[in-house]
């Protein structure tokens, strides 16, 4: 039964085959067009071990269209293969129209926050996309990807609240935190070349106070949000600031400091620099904080190659009679911001220097200013005594002390001609400004005798 059954079905099997031959025809060719789905291995001509290799491109796209930057920026690091299609799809103007923010005149806080934080993660995700490429290759990637954005560029947006400049600064900041000092060389260097920054800072730092106001305040916000306030240590807002000032002598240096960090007063609807408030009076700690930052970072490292403390000493000394010399009120407030340790040294060296008088105006003004903006007067009072010991012979401490004092009743009676002979409008501030200066006279002599009675 068994061979009859087999033989039977080889019999249908057989039979079924030669009733398949008989009823076939020949059909005629024709063209047919077909869509064949490519996977991303074959493309690449790779070997298909990866599930993600084996995806067709259109459904690797979908993918990466619903992920974040940074899920992005993760995933770039699975693979070289993976890196440079994802290097690949960020250069796509499709994914550039939909990431890349290009509106930074945000209205509220919450908006502009966002925008920043997008920034920040950007910088991420460029970071470990071109993490294989030489740092040449990669500035270049990187930076056409936002040469077009014109509130990136130097004098291309004229909106006062436009936050471009400090999202650039997050961007470049998160990019290349890391990055020793040779990479940042390079990366200051393609960025002056990029914005023509040597150039611009030229015209700045020659022309006259006053003059290219609009170029001038461009300059401080792209150097400002860009290069040194997204830095949060010292030793990297420093070698920024260098970078900005090296190919300057010291005259331009300190014009350039002054540009970056001066005072802006407002004047109408915008902001301008107070080149003659610093001149004609006494201007509140607030305004001259920033410079006392500079001043303080550029002080900070006098072990760097090429600074000495004489060096920053004469950049100290052009920055304060430009345009004119200031008012001594301002310059005795910037010193008293800097602390102790610059402030002496200053002193000091005026000291050495003979230059007395200029030693005692400015003591009798520090003490004014401790008054006024509620300092202790100790301070005052050993800075004093830290300046006495500078000189070798009792006579001459004697001389130094007997200067003090007799400054003391010059300013005094300055101040009282000026409250009697001004401006009406002014005689309000500068009466008051007498009466401090008297307290101030007199907490400094009580602290200084009680000292030496000790």
């Amino acid at each position: 039964m068994v061979r009859r059954s087999s033989r039977n079905v080889g019999k249908y099997t057989l039979t079924h085959q030669s009733h398949k031959r008989t009823r076939r025809r020949p059909r005629p060719t024709r063209t047919t067009v077909t869509r064949t789905m490519v996977t991303r291995s074959q493309r690449a001509g790779l070997p298909s071990g990866s599930f993600f290799h084996r995806l067709p491109s259109e459904v690797f796209y979908m993918i990466l269209d619903n992920l974040s930057v940074l899920e992005s920026s993760v995933f770039s690091m699975v693979s070289k293969e993976i890196n440079q299609f994802i290097l690949d799809y960020i250069s796509s103007l499709a994914w550039k129209n939909k990431t890349i923010i290009q509106s930074f005149h945000r209205s509220t806080c919450l908006q502009q926050k966002s925008t920043i934080e997008h920034y920040r993660d950007l910088g991420v995700l460029f970071k470990r996309c071109t993490l294989l490429l030489p740092t040449k290759d990669r500035l270049k990637f990187i930076f056409s990807q936002f040469s077009q954005i014109p509130c990136f560029l130097l004098e291309h947006c004229f909106t006062p609240d436009c936050i471009g400049f400090s999202s650039y600064g997050v961007f470049l900041q998160t990019l290349i935190a890391g990055w020793d000092e040779l990479e940042c060389h390079r990366v200051f260097n393609f960025l002056s070349d990029l914005t023509n920054l040597l150039q611009k800072t030229e015209a700045v730092v020659t022309g006259k106070p006053g003059v290219r106001w609009y170029q001038k305040l461009q300059l401080r916000l792209f150097c400002r949000h860009v290069l040194l306030d997204p830095w949060l240590n010292q030793p990297d807002c420093h070698f920024w600031l260098m970078q900005l000032l090296k190919p300057w002598p010291m005259v331009s240096q300190a014009n350039l400091l002054f540009v970056l960090y001066g005072p802006l007063m407002p004047e109408g609807n915008r902001e301008t620099f107070g080149w003659q408030d610093l001149v004609e009076r006494g201007l509140p700690h607030s305004s001259l904080w920033d410079m006392a930052r500079a001043v303080l970072l550029l002080f900070g490292k006098l072990e760097v190659k090429g600074n000495s403390a004489n060096s920053l000493l004469a950049i100290l000394e052009e920055l304060i009679v430009i345009p004119r010399p200031w008012h001594v009120e301002n310059v005795a407030r910037l010193l008293v911001l800097c602390g102790s340790s610059l402030c002496y040294t200053v002193l000091a060296s005026k000291a050495v220097n003979g230059r007395l008088l200029e030693v005692s105006r400015l003591i009798v003004y520090i003490i004014l200013v401790c008054e006024k903006d509620g300092y202790h007067m100790t301070w005052a009072v050993k800075m004093v005594q830290q300046i006495c010991k500078v000189f070798s012979t009792a006579p001459e401490r004697f001389c130094f002390i007997q200067q003090l004092e007799s400054m003391f009743s010059e300013v005094t009676r300055e101040v009282f001609e000026l409250s009697v002979t001004g401006n009406p409008l002014e005689d309000g501030e500068t009466f008051q400004t007498l009466c401090f200066l008297l307290d101030s006279s007199a907490r400094f002599h009580t602290k200084f005798l009680h000292m030496f009675l000790k």
